[in-house]
């Protein structure tokens, strides 16, 4: 069983975020690291991996030459290759272009009996790749699942909504995405981490996938950022004084004020 599982290199949530002239996010000189959402398909494919013999996980990865990380990350925590992404065409790709990259990606390995993604970007934070992802693979899809149950290429997957609970097979290949209740990350052990640095890892560049440079980036995406204002600076806070039993009502006015209540 070949299980391919889609990582994103996304910038740190607690970094300094930044903007390029072009009102794309900067992604080369902010820190970065493997969207957490991702780490659990990775746990996902990981277990998938020791209830099927044989089968062997391909960390899949699209991003500047930093991204690399997130590939690292996946091989660390157990996968066994990784295919790296990387052409400057595909900066400032959307949701549609980000999916073609990827699908042909998966083709070019040949398929896959499973493709696993996170439930969405922390960054983006669309959830729409996934579906996208199946349709331009032609593959049925199983996604937000909560909890994953297999036995050979048949699939079993809960949906927890927000009225309601779902219960929906499918039998390999498929696209699946999991959630963050899909179950605990692990961490990568020491030894994961020595194994990884001997672990293949391919990189591929648009042309190598056949995608043509017009299909992607920031002059192909559907969607456009036209202006971008930063953070205002923190100012400080008000302080409400207690002066002969008038606190309360103060603080009562100032919430009333911020129409908070």
């Amino acid at each position: 069983m070949k299980i391919v599982v889609c990582v994103k290199h996304v910038t740190d949530a607690t970094a300094d975020q930044k903007f390029e002239a072009d009102n794309t996010v900067d992604r080369v000189n902010v820190d970065g690291l493997l969207s957490e959402l991702d780490e659990y398909a990775v746990e996902q494919s990981l277990q998938l991996k020791e209830k099927n013999e044989d089968a062997e996980v391909v960390a899949l990865c699209v991003g500047p030459e930093k991204a690399a990380d997130a590939v690292r990350k996946a091989l660390q925590m157990g996968a066994d290759s990784g295919v790296h992404v990387s052409d400057e065409a595909i900066a400032g790709s959307d949701a549609i272009a980000t999916a073609k990259v990827l699908a042909a990606a998966v083709n070019k390995m040949g398929g896959a009996d499973v493709v696993v993604t996170g439930m969405a970007s922390t960054d983006g934070a669309m959830s729409v790749v996934p579906a996208m992802l199946a349709e331009l693979l032609d593959l049925p899809q199983v996604t937000f699942a909560s909890v994953v149950e297999s036995q050979g290429a048949e699939f079993r997957i809960k949906r927890d909504g927000d009225v309601a609970t779902e219960i929906i097979g499918a039998t390999a290949p498929l696209v699946l995405s999991v959630t963050d209740q899909s179950g605990e990350a692990r961490y990568p052990s020491f030894k994961g981490i020595m194994a990884a640095k001997k672990k293949p890892v391919e990189n591929w560049s648009l042309s190598d996938l056949g995608v043509d440079a017009s299909e992607v980036g920031l002059g192909a995406a559907w969607t456009a950022v036209v202006e971008t204002t930063a953070r205002p600076a923190r100012t400080a806070g008000e302080i409400v004084t207690d002066e002969g039993g008038s606190g309360a009502q103060a603080l009562v006015n100032f919430l009333a004020g911020k129409k908070f209540i």
